[in-house]
């Protein structure tokens, strides 16, 4: 059985904590000494097998010309409003300088040529797209080779140059580009260190003693170190996103603290019940272990089962925060209890100083309170589950709205560089000039097909430009960059990629042998968003199958996993709407440091729907293992889901504030994206566990009475095992039967 072998772990762990503690230490170093001598980088590459994007970033990667690699871009304008780079004179000269510096950098295929274009005649230099129409601003495209080939360093050398080159320049410089993308520094570092100061004081007005607060925290950044410098060795193999590691972070600090309480606050029960701290840990982690086990199998499934999305970084992605949390749950079963075994009997009894924060606490938030929040929600059980389920109903209406994309740099703060560039871009050449598309196909046996095809695309309203095209006489693959006449994350932009797929190209190419396709990173995004999209229905479906069985198997219940997927759906969905009102329509996203309305990105609601499906099973087992504990002791429904509930709620509601800091504290990254998944996922545990754990789930289960435990005969025979308690109750003084 589970428990007794987690009973026995955990007890050995805390009779020998030094013996764990070494051995934790040891694949600590090692997992570090590995990232440091042999990780790689993480690295996007945001496709899919057969997608029309992909097979044009075959296509260009045929040709050999550098058009499949990454790409900066250095935007500048004089810093004398009155000239301009048609002028000769010291801006030209400046940017003749620039471009020659830029073009030296370590592994530069090439660079635009403004100053050539600009030698040539204004007028060439403006159809080239490579200055404004009015001469202020010019612009330096540099090729750089495939992401693979390329470190953190080549970002470092441009921006040194470029930095140098502003004090020496009559110029105002800025750069942005697939270059920052992939290697810039997302800066969560300082909202990581807030969470955790935040979960610390969470943790020590729950518990009153320094050293209950210290333990689970240390555990998570031990567990974190493992799992990060782990997805870091990955990462030489295999492709990990960019997004991995602060996914990874975010998930781990907040399951890993989690963890944690739920087994340290079964702990401390057990110490003052009289256990030795020794038998204490190995019970705690028999008892409130298992649901640990359960919960954190749950999120690694519904993780992994993103792979049915067929999007290859998604799928690692998801591995690599699977790794994390799997760590997690490996930490809470054997480091913890060494650590609690170390503590010894302190973690009982608080010291002087803690003692007021305990009376304090007892006052405010102890278990009569709960009793008698319960006891009122069991007498209007109707009113109370039809108003939070109109309530979170109404917060779920936004998702209709929902529109996927990716942020640009137009959505960064206006004090970074790449922000900056963008703005100048947009002014100077267009919102499209910032997000090119590019069209690869093949023309043997079709010499006409490219002029066919170059016509029709410059005549599409939604193409501005056409800035040349290329002929790989080897290959016969022919490749022309447009821009479009709408910004990156606009859905102009996705409706023009649309139509030159299903309408232009078709009808400039014909039935010849020629073949064309659409890529470039807004068409791949584009591509993405619409196969997630179509997947995340099965996805879903598969999700809630399985852990409608999962809980099946743990409560021998129909009703109990089936009201617990539904109100689990309701949380998500009201966390979904919360995000379209705050990214798409702007609502009080000044508070989170958000700038400007930006689309969904595409795989965030499916990694969403994968991870808070989890955690939200993690409460669920918590706080039912508690009320089925009672009612198979009592027989009576309305007295077990008041003691469960009011038994479990101050961990759970402590949980959930820990969750809520941890992941907020990723809300107010510079990065867009980080910031959804930071007040997605805060929102989603905020729902679940006040509106959805202490309104819904008792107003239901008051409303269901006694066939909340029903489950047909011929099903019990079927199903393998019988009910194993998830939780063993220490002595406490019983509560008086609520009726």
């Amino acid at each position: 059985m589970l428990s007794k072998a987690l009973s026995r772990l955990g007890g050995g762990a805390a009779r020998h904590p030094w013996r764990m503690i070494a051995a934790w230490l040891f694949v600590a170093a090692l997992a570090v000494v590995a990232a440091s001598a042999f990780g790689g980088r993480p690295a996007d590459s945001m496709t899919a097998p057969g997608l029309d994007s992909q097979l044009a970033a075959k296509l260009i990667e045929q040709t050999g010309t550098g058009q499949d690699g990454m790409t900066a871009q250095v935007v500048v304008t004089p810093l004398d409003g009155g000239v301009s780079f048609f002028d000769q004179g010291a801006a030209r000269t400046a940017l003749a300088r620039l471009q020659a510096e830029v073009r030296q950098l370590p592994h530069v295929l090439g660079t635009g040529e403004p100053v050539q274009a600009l030698d040539a005649g204004g007028d060439a230099a403006v159809r080239a797209g490579l200055v404004s129409t009015d001469g202020r601003i010019a612009l330096i495209r540099v090729q750089y080779p495939p992401q693979d080939e390329l470190s953190a360093k080549d970002l470092d050398a441009l921006v040194a140059a470029v930095e140098r080159l502003r004090g020496e320049l009559p110029l105002r410089i800025e750069m942005g580009g697939d270059l920052f993308f992939a290697f810039s520094d997302a800066g969560a570092g300082i909202g990581e260190l807030v969470g955790l100061l935040a979960a610390a004081t969470i943790l020590f007005l729950a518990f009153g003693s320094l050293i209950a607060a210290a333990l689970p925290i240390g555990m998570a950044i031990f567990g974190l170190t493992v799992g990060i410098a782990t997805m870091t060795v990955l990462a030489r193999f295999i492709e990990v996103p960019t997004f991995g590691p602060v996914l990874g972070s975010m998930v781990g600090l907040g399951v890993g603290i989690d963890y944690a309480l739920f087994v340290l606050a079964r702990h401390r029960e057990y110490l003052a019940a009289g256990v030795q701290p020794s038998e204490a840990a190995a019970r705690a982690v028999a008892t409130a272990g298992r649901p640990v086990v359960f919960a954190g199998g749950t999120v690694v499934v519904s993780i992994l089962g993103m792979a049915v999305a067929d999007v290859p970084f998604m799928t690692i992605g998801g591995l690599a925060v699977a790794l994390v949390v799997l760590i997690m749950v490996l930490a809470s079963v054997t480091l913890l209890p060494a650590f609690l075994g170390l503590a010894g009997a302190r973690l009982g009894r608080p010291g002087r100083l803690m003692r007021r924060v305990v009376r304090w606490r007892a006052a405010t938030t102890a278990g009569t309170g709960w009793v008698r929040w319960i006891g009122h929600v069991n007498r209007h059980p109707g009113l109370y589950a039809v108003g939070a389920a109109a309530l979170l109903l109404a917060a779920t209406l936004p998702v209709f709205g929902l529109r996927v994309g990716l942020p640009d740099d137009g959505s960064m703060p206006r004090n970074r560089t790449e922000r900056r560039a963008y703005d100048l871009v947009a002014k100077g050449f267009g919102p499209g000039a910032n997000g090119p598309v590019i069209i690869a196909m093949t023309t043997a046996g079709d010499p006409g097909a490219l002029d066919r095809v170059v016509t029709a695309v410059t005549a599409d309203r939604g193409v501005a430009s056409v800035a040349g095209t290329q002929i790989d006489q080897a290959t016969g693959i022919a490749t022309l960059v447009l821009f479009p006449t709408s910004g990156p994350q606009e859905k102009a932009t996705t409706d023009t990629v649309a139509r030159l797929r299903a309408e232009v190209l078709p009808g400039a190419v014909g039935a010849g042998p020629a073949k064309a396709h659409v890529g470039g990173a807004a068409a791949s995004l584009s591509d993405v968003g619409k196969r997630t999209s179509d997947r995340m229905p099965a996805f879903v479906g598969a999700v809630l199958a399985l852990s409608f069985v999962l809980l099946l198997l743990v409560f021998r219940s129909v009703l109990v996993p089936l009201k617990a997927v539904l109100l689990n759906l309701l949380s998500i969905g009201a966390s979904y709407g919360i995000m379209v009102a705050v990214f798409q329509w702007g609502w009080g996203g000044a508070l989170i440091g958000l700038e400007s309305t930006v689309p969904i990105v595409s795989f965030i609601p499916m990694f969403m729907f994968a991870i808070l499906f989890g955690l939200s099973m993690d409460y669920e087992v918590f706080l039912l293992s508690r009320v089925r504990e009672e009612y198979l002791r009592t027989g009576e429904n309305r007295t077990a889901i008041v003691r469960g509930i009011s038994g479990t709620a101050r961990v759970i509601t402590s949980a959930a504030l820990i969750m809520v800091a941890v992941f907020l504290s990723f809300a107010v990254a510079d990065d867009p994206s980080t910031k959804m998944f930071g007040l997605g996922l805060a929102t989603a545990i905020f729902v679940d566990a006040t509106i959805v754990r202490m309104v819904l789930v008792p107003a239901t289960m008051t409303l269901l009475g006694n066939a909340n435990w029903w489950l047909p005969k011929w099903l019990d025979r079927l199903l393998p095992g019988g009910h194993e308690p998830l939780d063993e109750r220490p002595p406490a003084r019983e509560l008086e039967t609520v009726h």
